[in-house]
C-alpha cells in the first residue's frame, strides 16, 4: 500500500471526533429523498442476529422507518465456504442479487472484468457522498482489486494481529512477544505451565491460514504473496514451505490442543474469551466480541492485542500490519436504479455512526461518535490503526479462485499431519500452473 494512502488512512480513522459537514450536491440527489418504491434483495454470509448482519437489516429498517416507508427489503443468507460459488452461479445467469458481500481482490476482479457490478466512485460522485468514505479504506479495496476506481463498500477498516488472555501470560509468567524468537518462547512456556499456547478456527480454514501468512510475510518480505500470485517467486519457494511447515509445527507439538480442524473462528474466541486457550490470531473486528459482556469473561481489560513478531526489521517492519476491510458489498449493475442509489446515500450517510455505536467497530465509513465514549476495546484498535505505517494482505488475496479454494481446504490436512509443508505448497502450485 502507498504511505500515502495509509497517512490518509491513519488520519481519517483518529479524527473520528470531528463533526461531518456534509457539502451540497449539485446533483438531484441534494434535495429529499423521493420515497420511491423499492424493494432489494441482499445476499450475505452474516446471519441476521450476528456481526453485519446486525448492521445491514438495522440500517434498512431505520430507511424504512424513518425515511422511506415505501422501501423493502429481502435478507439471504449462505455460508463462507459457498459465497464465491453462489456468485459464479448467480452472475453467469445474470441474476446477481441487489447488493451481496462478496470478497475483495481477485475474486472481485472477475466481476469488475465481467461488467457485472456498479462502480461505487461513479455513485459517490452522483449523490455527493464521497466524505462519507474513509478515504483509507478506498484506497485499500482500489489496491487490492488494482483499479483505478472503486468497485466495492467496506464492511470494516481492520489491522490483524494476536489477541491474547492478560490472566493467562501472568500465570505463565511471559510477557507481549515483539520478535518472532520471543513468541516461539512465550509459546513454549505458556504449554510448559499447562495453558494452550493457541487456538484458531481449524473448521473455517481461513483461521489457519492467516497463521502461514503471518510467518510467510514476516520471513521472507509484505509483498511475498503479490510476488508467488504473479508468478514472480514459486508457491514452492523454500520460504513459503517454511511457512506451512511452522504451521504443522505448532500442531504437532500440540500447540492448538485436540480437534483444531472441527473448531470454528467463534469457538475459538469463546476459548480465548474464557481462558481456555491464552492467544487467539484475528482481526480488529473481534472488538465487537470483546465489548459483548456477556460473551467475554475476561472482562472489559481481560484482552490484550500484539502485531505479528517481526523477524528481521529491514524485511517486514514492526509498524507493518495485516490489513483488510473485510468481506466488502457490491452491487448488481442490471438491478441499480434510483431507488438502489436513494437507499446507498442514507447507507453512506449513517453507516459508520451505526456501527460504532451498535457494535464499537470500524467499518470504513467516518463517524462522529467521540473517542471518550468509546469502549476501551475500541480504542485499542483505533491506536494500533494509527502506529500502522504499511499494509499486507492475507494469504489468498492474491490468488485466483482455483488457487485460493486448494489453499483452504489443505490446510486441514496439513494441521492433522497429513501433508507436509513442502506437498501443502506444491498443492497450491500445481493448481496455479494448471489455470496460468
Amino acid at each position: 500500500m502507498k504511505k500515502r494512502a495509509l497517512a490518509i488512512l491513519m488520519s481519517a480513522a483518529m479524527a473520528a471526533s470531528l463533526a461531518i459537514v456534509p457539502t451540497v450536491s449539485a446533483s438531484d440527489f441534494s434535495g429529499e429523498d423521493p420515497q420511491l418504491e423499492k424493494k432489494i434483495k441482499i445476499l450475505t454470509i452474516w446471519a441476521e442476529d450476528n456481526d453485519n448482519g446486525i448492521l445491514l437489516n438495522q440500517i434498512c429498517q431505520d430507511y424504512k422507518d424513518n425515511v422511506n416507508p415505501n422501501f423493502d427489503w429481502e435478507y439471504e443468507m449462505v455460508s463462507s465456504d459457498d459465497l464465491r460459488q453462489k456468485i459464479a452461479t448467480l452472475a453467469a445467469s445474470n441474476d446477481l442479487p441487489d447488493i451481496f458481500a462478496y470478497e475483495s481482490g481477485a475474486p472481485l476482479l472477475d466481476l469488475i472484468d465481467a461488467d457485472k457490478i456498479v462502480d461505487i466512485s461513479e455513485f459517490l460522485a452522483e449523490t455527493g457522498t464521497e466524505e462519507y468514505m474513509n478515504p483509507g479504506a478506498a484506497e485499500l479495496m482500489k489496491g487490492l482489486s488494482g483499479t483505478e476506481d472503486l468497485y466495492d463498500l467496506p464492511l470494516g477498516l481492520n489491522v490483524e494481529g494476536f489477541w491474547y488472555n492478560k490472566e493467562l501470560f501472568e500465570q505463565a509468567g511471559v510477557e507481549v512477544p515483539t520478535t518472532w524468537d520471543e513468541f516461539e518462547d512465550v509459546l513454549a512456556k505458556l504449554q510448559e505451565a499447562g495453558i494452550q499456547p493457541l487456538t484458531t478456527g481449524g473448521s473455517d480454514k481461513w483461521g489457519a491460514t492467516r497463521l502461514i501468512n503471518a510467518y510467510a510475510v514476516r520471513a521472507n518480505g509484505n509483498d511475498i504473496m503479490t510476488k508467488a500470485a504473479n508468478g514472480e517467486v514459486a508457491y514452492t519457494d523454500p520460504g513459503l514451505i517454511a511457512a506451512a511447515d511452522k504451521l504443522a509445527e505448532w500442531a504437532e507439538k500440540g500447540y492448538f490442543g485436540e480437534g483444531i480442524t472441527t473448531v470454528d473462528m467463534n469457538t475459538a474466541g469463546s476459548m480465548l474469551m474464557s481462558g481456555k486457550a491464552a492467544i487467539f490470531y484475528n482481526g480488529s473486528w473481534f472488538t465487537q466480541n470483546l465489548n459483548d459482556e456477556s460473551a467475554n469473561l475476561a472482562g472489559p481489560d481481560g484482552i490484550g492485542f500484539f502485531n505479528i513478531p517481526v523477524i528481521d526489521e529491514s524485511i517486514s517492519s514492526a509498524t507493518s500490519y495485516s490489513m483488510n476491510c473485510g468481506n466488502i458489498l457490491a452491487l448488481d449493475k442490471e438491478k441499480y436504479d434510483e431507488g438502489t442509489k436513494w437507499f446507498l446515500k442514507y447507507y453512506m450517510e449513517n453507516m459508520g455512526n451505526l456501527a460504532m455505536d451498535m457494535l464499537g467497530s470500524v467499518k470504513g465509513y467516518t463517524y462522529t461518535t467521540a473517542v471518550e465514549d468509546m469502549s476501551g476495546y475500541t480504542q485499542l484498535v483505533l491506536d494500533e490503526i494509527d502506529k500502522a505505517t504499511e499494509g499486507f494482505a492475507w494469504w489468498e488475496a492474491k490468488m485466483i479462485n482455483e488457487v485460493s479454494t486448494t489453499a483452504q481446504e489443505n490446510v486441514q490436512p496439513l494441521l492433522n499431519g497429513e501433508m507436509t509443508g513442502e506437498e501443502y505448497m506444491q498443492s497450491i502450485q500445481d493448481i496455479h500452473d494448471l489455470n496460468s
